[in-house]
């Protein structure tokens, strides 16, 4: 592909994400953005996570030491949909006397559901658009019930994928709050609704409840989760980041997707995430476990990455790690693909 911008400059007012100038036609990478957090139950403003990454991404240098050039595949952002941010809106002040009063409104809630339902439909849809014409498709939430419909279609694509999901949280609680489709949901729905997920292994999972604890105690092993307290024990006691890295990624299938939370990190990376937690990832170690799939030739088929807020000072700390994690999600994305081409 000739580029027609200097990758090395800075990032022209009308570029697109990353400051690239590529169509979705003509990019690899199609990123879609869905600014909705209709059920967030905490600190909100991840509705704005897609613009805040969009924004951010324009001051990541083109050049990975480790991937190469990533941008020469073709990356781009589909536009934020005004449609998905105006049933958000809608759904959230359904939701607001809800969670705040901690009383269900059977009304209310078959309303909010319907309007998460549609997003959903929406996602599955545009992302399986996008993987028909063979390119690879990337989610941007959002709160972490967005991506739900591209996990759908990901796993019609690729029968027998497994899910890495990288969070602070386990997100097996059955319709937490009454929401079916809730943030804290998710993976309880893609283990009960996505027969063609074959297994879904967690990472950082430091806040859970006991029934969460139960079901992935009662999965007969379709669910792996690495608690990050057990993680961080095992590396005071000397065993090396890679070694656990290497046992997380043999529990996973041949075909991978993944499917991170930000608050997987540590908060110091996300302050202003909706339900930050003491722990998780650094930048390092988050991104050597893409490099460990890598180096175990699996292949990544799908990505998403959600729960990115601005400051309310307007402040883009999140958006900028957001936008840095996001682009080598990218790059070892491509790396494990170029494996198998």
């Amino acid at each position: 592909m000739t580029l027609t911008f200097d990758p090395n400059g800075p990032s022209p007012l009308d570029s697109g994400v990353f400051g690239l100038p590529f169509t979705p036609e003509q990019s690899k990478i199609v990123l879609v953005p869905v600014p909705f957090e209709a059920t967030t139950s905490y600190g909100g403003g991840t509705a704005d996570g897609p613009a805040c990454i969009l924004s951010a991404s324009k001051q990541v240098d083109l050049f990975d030491l480790d991937t190469g050039r990533p941008y020469e595949a073709g990356i781009a952002m589909l536009p934020i949909s005004e449609e998905v941010r105006r049933w958000n809106d809608e759904a959230k002040a359904l939701a607001k006397p809800i969670i705040e009063d901690l009383q269900e409104n059977p009304a209310s809630l078959s309303s909010i559901n319907a309007l998460c339902e549609k997003m959903n439909r929406w996602v599955y849809a545009t992302c399986k658009q996008w993987l028909d014409q063979g390119k690879t498709v990337g989610v941007i939430g959002g709160d972490h019930s967005t991506p739900y419909g591209a996990i759908e279609a990901c796993a019609e694509a690729h029968p027998g994928m497994g899910v890495l999901h990288l969070d602070a949280h386990a997100d097996l609680r059955n319709a937490y709050e009454g929401f079916v489709w809730s943030h804290a949901s998710i993976m309880y729905n893609v283990v009960t609704r996505l027969p063609k997920v074959a297994k879904l292994v967690q990472v950082g999972i430091r806040d859970f409840g006991e029934a969460e604890f139960d079901m992935i105690q009662n999965s007969n092993g379709r669910i792996h989760t690495f608690f990050d307290a057990r993680l961080a024990r095992a590396r005071n006691e000397g065993m090396s980041w890679k070694s656990q890295v290497d046992a997380i990624v043999h529990e996973l299938p041949n075909e991978v997707y993944l499917s991170w939370d930000i608050d997987g990190l540590e908060p110091t990376l996300c302050p202003h995430t909706g339900t930050p937690v003491p722990g998780g990832l650094n930048f390092s170690q988050a991104v050597s476990l893409l490099e460990g799939i890598v180096n175990a030739r699996k292949r990544i088929v799908g990505f998403d990455l959600n729960e990115v807020a601005p400051g309310p000072d307007g402040n883009e700390w999140d958006g900028n790690v957001g936008a840095r994690l996001l682009y080598k999600m990218i790059g070892w994305a491509l790396r494990s693909q170029a494996k198998h081409d």
